[in-house]
């Protein structure tokens, strides 16, 4: 658990006030697609950072439209038993940690709720020059939001959130609709990069 701390420390995503619920009552799905250079800059022997990636997933999270979100939902669903997928697009030792804190407030079982999440994950588009850049790059927010819609037409600015670490990017937050098909939605009271520049670590 010491290491789970750190290394959601490490990610650096911001802290959304937390709230008791109830399992599948939530408003929309929060996926978190950390920049693991960033993260392999300070944990270069981490085991994600052997593979050179460049976006992972970190989480797809349950949320309320007021900007807080469930935590530890009490559920009758069965944990996930194949785990095999999940863990080729998110971090292996965080996936049991996604699950008990936010996968329990989706009203799915663990094979289904994780299921949903690679579906929505590979349904996203990375847009060219963030497969895998060879060189540190400088964006302003609004331009990496047009890269994304560039790629993603049915994504808009709102749907798009924005996270930093000490000026460089964290990771990139897209909000989806509850439901079997999520589609993408604005993301309501979600902290958000609107001005300046930041820079993008090259995959290495």
């Amino acid at each position: 658990m010491k290491f789970l701390a750190v290394l959601c420390l490490a990610f650096a995503i911001p802290a959304f006030p937390q709230q008791p619920g109830k399992a599948s009552q939530f408003d929309y799905y929060l996926l978190v697609l950390s920049w693991s250079p960033e993260f392999c800059h300070s944990k270069p022997g981490n085991a994600q950072c052997k593979d050179h990636r460049g976006f992972v997933l970190h989480g797809f999270w349950p949320q309320y439209n007021n900007g807080k979100y469930p935590v530890g939902c009490a559920t009758t669903q069965a944990a996930p038993t194949d785990l095999s997928k999940i863990k080729q697009i998110m971090p292996p030792e965080i996936v049991a940690h996604e699950w008990q804190k936010h996968g329990t407030c989706s009203g799915l079982s663990g094979d289904a709720y994780f299921r949903l999440a690679e579906s929505v994950f590979e349904s996203v588009k990375i847009p060219a020059d963030l497969i895998a850049p060879t060189r540190t790059a400088t964006f302003r927010p609004s331009a990496l939001k047009k890269d994304f819609e560039g790629t993603n037409p049915a994504l808009a600015d709102q749907d798009i959130a924005i996270q930093l670490h000490q000026g460089y990017l964290n990771a990139v937050e897209l909000c989806f609709s509850k439901g079997e098909h999520p589609t993408p939605t604005a993301c309501l009271h979600i902290h958000d990069v609107s001005g300046g520049t930041f820079k993008v670590p090259p995959v290495r």
